[in-house]
């Protein structure tokens, strides 16, 4: 069926925009009726345009999402038909694009397609971990306890991509400071200094050579490394997209590091230790929370390793022995899960395990910083200090022979 961008107005007299998917604009008419929207005016959207769309309108914000299922939350716990607040959050969301989602997402429910596989159509928006927890609520009945969920889930997804931004971010802006630094010094200031000093006309010592070859390499070649550089971070993009192989030897050299391998390993650990706590707190089946957790360890390693660990349980192992096993997480996670395991209390041990990682993950990321910051310093002096030798060395050996 084609789509139609149209442009309607509410019961509250807002005007709406969006595009959904009709066999015609009588079709299209009445989907909007059945929504509480009253149709302005239409256009059929051609598939090219479709497409376009896509992209210009811009993507959903995960704090979007956040407030869209705390709406909905605070809906279902007022007694708010299910119907009812899915229309009332498309008509309130302030992202277009979560405004056309959320217009097919009420047509699809409405026609009799349950919450969960409305949502699992968008799955670019709605992760699958989303789609469990709603199918659970679903099956309970308690949709509200699903909700809560994705929202504790999805603020804490926010908050780990801030503290996986802090600990990249950083460091890259230190680089590009001290590679900008670097090649100014090269290419602009070390020339100027260089003919002053070929002019003395005396021999210059080793280290104002060797400071003068870098000076003329950075100056001819500077563009092919750069070059070089960009070729690399395409080929390794390339080859991590292409190669499931090459994909993983390149995760195994990334957690192997020094300082950011341990960094990955256990941001990778944390993601899947609170996935498998939701998920599991919600009442799924401990096979099926391994299968969905496993997934967001995002380090290919790391998720090998816990199909290992989910292979293991199915085998009729407790937990506990599987991940001891796997050789991925410390003695003291281990000994949490058993102690969970023997005492029946696993869904809580699990949230303590998630507390763990995640000030486990925030001392990891903070002890990175204070060491890049450093170090990176020290590069910097040492370069000043290596150009203040090899210019003031020939100035003071060319002062020491006019004396004599």
């Amino acid at each position: 069926m084609p789509k139609f961008s149209y442009r309607a107005v509410n019961a509250q007299g807002r005007a709406v925009r969006g595009v959904v998917t009709a066999a015609n604009e009588s079709d299209l008419t009445t989907r909007l009726d059945e929504g509480g929207l009253a149709l302005i005016d239409c256009k059929e959207m051609s598939e090219k345009s479709g497409k376009f769309a896509v992209f210009t309108a811009g993507k959903v914000k995960i704090r979007d999402v956040i407030q869209m299922f705390v709406h909905m939350e605070q809906l279902q716990k007022a007694g708010v038909p299910l119907l009812d607040g899915l229309s009332d959050v498309r008509d309130t969301t302030d992202s277009p694009r979560l405004r056309d989602i959320m217009s097919d997402v009420y047509r699809e429910v409405a026609e009799g397609s349950s919450l969960s596989a409305a949502l699992a159509k968008h799955p670019a928006v709605f992760e699958p971990i989303f789609i469990s927890l709603i199918s659970s609520g679903e099956e309970t009945g308690n949709l509200i306890a699903s909700f809560s969920q994705v929202i504790k889930h999805l603020k804490w997804t926010d908050a780990m991509r801030s503290k996986v931004k802090k600990a990249t971010r950083y460091p890259k802006i230190l680089v590009v400071v001290v590679v900008g630094v670097i090649w100014m010094m090269m290419s602009v200031v070390v020339p100027q200094v260089v003919g002053f000093l070929k002019d003395i006309g005396q021999e210059l010592p080793a280290v104002t050579r060797a400071l003068i070859a870098t000076s003329d390499f950075f100056a001819n070649y500077f563009l092919y490394i750069l070059g070089v550089m960009v070729a690399l971070y395409i080929f390794l993009r390339a080859g991590r997209a292409m190669s499931p192989g090459f994909r993983y030897r390149t995760d195994y050299i990334a957690l192997h590091m020094p300082v950011a391998g341990q960094v990955i390993r256990k941001i990778s650990l944390s993601q899947f230790c609170q996935t498998f706590g939701v998920l599991f707190t919600s009442g799924l089946d401990i096979l099926k929370c391994l299968d969905a957790a496993k997934m967001t360890a995002g380090n290919v390693v790391i998720v090998d390793a816990l199909d290992l660990v989910r292979q293991q349980v199915q085998e009729g192992f407790p937990l506990s022995t599987a991940l001891q096993r796997s050789g991925e997480f410390p003695s003291l996670v281990v000994r949490m899960v058993k102690v969970g395991e023997e005492s029946g209390n696993l869904t809580g041990v699990l949230e303590q395990v998630a507390e763990f990682y995640d000030k486990d993950v925030n001392e990891a990321v903070d002890a990175m910083i204070q060491m890049i910051e450093p170090t990176l310093t020290v590069i910097l002096g040492g370069m000043i200090l290596w150009i203040a030798a090899a210019v003031f060395g020939p100035i003071y050996d060319s002062f020491g022979s006019i004396g004599s």
